[in-house]
């Protein structure tokens, strides 16, 4: 029996309720017509939340971002032709982040393949390594589209399902649709609609982490840090503190909480502290710094490497003993019953690095106190401050996320928030919808027909504000500034964006290429500056717009209880950026370390 072009875009989206997708995005197509019907009629059923966006690579960041703020999959959904070439930059994010993506592009049947009709090219495994591809043919019976929906959602990170569809591609007028078709003699069952994510499984080119792996013991004896990347959640809290030792968690790792959470560790691995790290336990994705990756790359120190849900442990230097889960870490015992160590010397360790980052915080806030207002610096210590237990913040790539390391304190543990960046790849693509996608997945998760709301994500007891946060440099901001074109009908996230404006590239001021010698070529080449209007971009999209000229008003601001996307545009210089990285190294450099210690210490 032939199977019409409707009926399989019905029996595609039915397969991705049940593999527990709820949010779903759509760019505009004349081949994908089919699914689009089907969604903005299950949309009015209010079996799934559609949103419809005009550039395929903001709709796939907006579907990451919809992704991590509902801890589901999520599926995007384009037409044939280079609409799917766009995705490619956040299939490649997803791919190494570990995001439950859902890449649905319609197609024209595989015969028409290079016979130059319009818009067909080979889409089947267009994403390469990134993802797999099922290409499911206009013959495909209905349990092999069942088959192909089911695996792509329990699939740990992107998949592809290529769909071809062959005319027609509409119904006939008055056919029913969506909410009919949930009536008729093949309903959607509501038991088959699952939560799948604990189900989830790595699969196609990503290394499966082994399920039931135990966590070897290391012996008590050296000295040594826990380093919490990306994404590295609590478990890498739970250890520095079981072990009794100095915790060097990245604003992204979901782990800089407690008392062991080293705010300034970025500065203080180039002190006498840093140099005496004799071992390393590296949780989650660490990128931010090249202070870290020299520390990562140090043949003196025993390394230990926990891989990541994708299965790829942090290991630049190929030279880390690679573990499953985390380890066990065995605290020193009192003197007398640990041959060889001193008494307490876990806790002088710990002691040391507590001492130093609380005299060297204090020295870096009264110097960035004393720097002229507005600075990038005081950016991100006042988006530090705005952020409450709950919230929500996405940190854009370069500058902006590296100040947000030095500057935000570690939060008390069970006052979660949720800090949240691209660092799969590190790219500034796609920041603004990701975003958006954060601000709306939080906002509340669709329930699956016939079902109520199902609970909300653990965020340790603590209420949802109402508006996310996002900082993010001026470039950034205009890579994907079309991430703010929201039709009328679209859901809109309460999101406040804080663009940190500083009409160009700074984060090269602090590399090579910012030394004097490259100075002629600098600004072209690098800093790349447009003397952009952001007011009028935002104007354009009709998106509420503030400048703040003070760290005051920048305050203010971050308090202002609008609703719906809020630009905020903080004009800051770059000047000085070398110089002042380099003033707050100096600061580490002479501060009074409280190690070794006087006496004993550890061998």
């Amino acid at each position: 029996m032939t199977i019409t072009s409707a009926a399989r875009a019905i029996h595609v989206l039915r397969g991705l309720l049940a593999a527990g997708v709820r949010e779903v995005v759509l760019s505009p197509g004349s081949r994908s017509a089919p699914l689009a019907l089907a969604l903005h009629a299950a949309d009015a059923a209010g079996d799934v939340r559609l949103h419809v966006r005009l550039d395929e690579r903001s709709a796939g960041f907006l579907a990451l971002g919809l992704a991590v703020g509902s801890r589901s999959p999520v599926a995007v959904v384009m037409t044939s032709g280079t609409a799917v070439g766009n995705l490619l930059p956040a299939v490649m994010e997803a791919h190494h982040a570990g995001r439950p993506l859902i890449v649905v592009s319609a197609d024209r049947p595989a015969s028409l393949r290079a016979t130059g009709a319009n818009q067909t090219t080979w889409q089947d495994g267009i994403f390469g390594v990134f993802a797999p591809t099922v290409d499911v043919a206009v013959d495909a019976s209905h349990d092999a589209v069942s088959q192909a929906v089911t695996q792509a959602g329990l699939r740990l990170g992107p998949s592809h399902l290529n769909v071809q569809f062959d005319a027609p591609l509409l119904p006939d007028p008055g056919m029913p649709w969506w909410p009919g078709l949930l009536d008729a003699s093949d309903p959607l069952d509501p038991s088959d609609l699952v939560d799948s994510s604990s189900a989830r499984t790595s699969g196609g080119s990503l290394e499966e982490v082994p399920l039931g792996a135990e966590a070897v013991t290391l012996a008590a004896g050296p000295r040594t840090v826990v380093l919490a990347g990306d994404d590295a959640g609590s478990a890498a809290r739970v250890l520095a503190e079981s072990a009794g030792v100095p915790l060097l968690a990245e604003p992204t790792s979901g782990s800089r909480a407690g008392d062991h959470a080293i705010r300034t560790y970025r500065l203080l691995l180039g002190t006498a502290l840093g140099a005496a790290i004799e071992r390393v336990i590296v949780i989650g994705h660490p990128t931010l710094s090249r202070p870290v990756t020299a520390l990562l790359s140090r043949p003196d120190i025993a390394l230990y490497a926990v891989r990541t849900r994708t299965g790829v442990a942090t290991d630049p230097a190929r030279r880390a003993i690679i573990l499953d889960v985390p380890p066990a870490l065995t605290p020193a015992l009192p003197l007398g019953q640990t041959p060889g160590l001193a008494p307490d010397a876990d806790a002088k360790w710990l002691a040391a690095w507590q001492a130093a980052d609380a005299a060297l915080a204090e020295r870096v806030d009264a110097h960035v106190d004393a720097l002229p207002d507005l600075h990038a610096l005081h950016v991100a210590a006042e988006v530090s401050a705005a952020l409450s237990p709950g919230q929500s913040l996405v940190v854009g790539s370069s500058n902006p996320i590296r100040d947000l390391d030095l500057m935000l304190p570690p939060y008390r543990p069970g006052e979660h928030r949720l800090v949240v960046a691209n660092r799969g790849l590190a790219g500034i693509d796609g920041t603004v919808s990701t975003a958006i996608g954060v601000a709306l997945g939080r906002a509340g998760r669709i329930p699956p027909p016939g079902r109520g709301i199902p609970p909300s994500p653990d965020d340790g007891g603590i209420p949802r504000p109402g508006r996310s946060l996002a900082v993010m440099g001026d470039l950034t901001f205009l890579h994907d500034s079309g991430g703010l074109l929201i039709g009328p009908d679209e859901p809109r996230p309460d999101l406040t964006i804080v663009v940190v404006n500083d009409d160009g590239g700074s984060i090269f001021a602090l590399l090579e290429q910012g030394t004097p010698d490259y100075a002629a070529a600098f600004e072209r080449v690098f800093a790349t500056p447009v003397h952009a209007d952001l007011e009028a971009l935002a104007g354009a999209s009709h998106t509420a717009y503030r400048r703040v000229e003070s760290r005051a008003e920048l305050r203010e601001a971050l308090t202002e209880p609008a609703t719906g996307p809020l630009v905020i545009e903080a004009r800051v210089g770059r000047a000085d950026r070398r110089e002042t990285a380099a003033a707050l190294g100096a600061l580490a450099a002479d501060l009074p370390l409280s190690w070794p210690p006087d006496q004993g210490g550890m061998p």
